[in-house]
């Protein structure tokens, strides 16, 4: 019989909260589309319809609506399938747990983060809470902290100058001879190859040290940078 294999993988679900007159948010939504196409692209995305009420013009149409516009949605929280409104609607059975980490900031396509050089990302700014930075093509060098919250994901290494609190993802492109090093471990999740550690499994000696994380025998090793 062949062994089954379950890994785990942890992504960044947005929720959009749609207020009232709902062609105006939609308008203001394609606004922000326009000045960063990708932003969506591929995301999770959770509907909050808890600033609408079940006779909000325009409630009907709102999911087609997000459709029509490449965002998937994975949950709806906040309103009801009973809603006249609603019960056309492919409603997406509820999530349990999460964490809320705030609002985000949506990046201009025009301010991208410029690469230093082929295979790398250098990033002079910390990586906020809410952030997700995504660097498929090779390492990414933050200069700063990763805050609790923020999640980077790399192609290949992942360097960190500053603290590592956030997620870190390394070897995206199948790559298991990536590693993970930071100047303080204290990451909530750090992953190489679809391998991963949660912060309980992190050696607490070395919680707050200079570490490195690297692959050995499918299991995610951390130790001490010296």
């Amino acid at each position: 019989m062949p062994q089954i294999r379950v890994r785990g993988r942890s992504f960044m679900a947005l929720v959009l909260s749609p207020e009232p007159m709902i062609a105006d948010w939609l308008t203001a939504l394609d606004a922000q589309i326009a000045r960063s196409s990708a932003f969506f692209a591929g995301k999770p995305v959770i509907l909050d319809l808890g600033l609408l009420a079940a006779d909000d013009e325009g409630l009907d149409g709102l999911v087609p609506a997000l459709t029509e516009r490449g965002i998937r949605l994975i949950a709806i929280e906040g309103g009801s399938p009973d809603w006249e409104a609603t019960r056309g609607w492919d409603w997406p059975d509820a999530l349990t747990g999460g964490r809320a980490v705030g609002a985000l900031d949506i990046p201009e396509e025009e301010a991208p983060a410029p690469p230093a050089a082929p295979g790398s990302l250098i990033l002079d700014e910390p990586v906020r809470s809410g952030q997700s930075i995504v660097y498929p093509e090779g390492d990414i060098i933050v200069m700063g902290s990763v805050a609790s919250g923020a999640e980077v994901v790399a192609g290949g290494s992942i360097h960190v100058y500053g603290a590592l609190r956030g997620r870190a993802v390394a070897g995206l492109s199948g790559r298991p001879e990536s590693r993970i090093l930071c100047r303080r471990m204290e990451a909530e999740l750090i992953a190489i190859d679809g391998y991963y550690l949660t912060a309980e499994d992190i050696p607490a000696a070395l919680t707050g040290q200079p570490a490195q994380a690297r692959l050995h025998d499918e299991n995610v090793l951390v130790t001490r940078l010296d």
